[in-house]
């Protein structure tokens, strides 16, 4: 079973949403340190994606510090350290970019956008 959610979007390289889904899953808590990371077949299987791709992803997992390995166990979820902010906002920028083509399909302008995300931020946003 994989041990996150993980739904499929075009226009977006398949193994960059899934390390993104992984990060996010270990972000909220979904992944933790210690558990058991699908082995790269189990990966394709689940996913119906190519090996080729799977093993991608338990690449990039591995240079960006949430895999390790361990033998006689397998492939084992780890926190890694925070890359720069830079890097993070990288990964953010494909959703950030939807949104605001969304928004401005809406004519909503940055400010409206901005709003809204700040509305977010609290834990029990009030309604617009």
């Amino acid at each position: 079973m994989l041990p996150f959610v993980f739904h499929l979007r075009e226009g977006e390289p398949v193994s960059d949403q899934i390390v993104r889904a992984a990060h996010h899953a270990l972000a909220s808590g979904d992944l933790k340190e210690g558990e058991l990371f699908p082995s790269t077949r189990a990966l394709a299987q689940q996913l119906k994606i190519s090996p080729t791709t799977a093993n991608k992803v338990v690449s990039q997992l591995r240079e960006l510090g949430f895999l390790a390995s361990r033998p006689g166990i397998g492939m084992v979820i780890q926190a890694p350290h925070l890359p720069d902010v830079g890097e993070r906002l990288a990964l953010l920028e494909p959703a950030a970019r939807r949104f605001m083509d969304e928004a401005r399909a809406l004519h909503l302008s940055v400010d409206d956008f901005e709003a809204l995300l700040r509305r977010m931020e609290t834990p029990n946003p009030p309604p617009p």
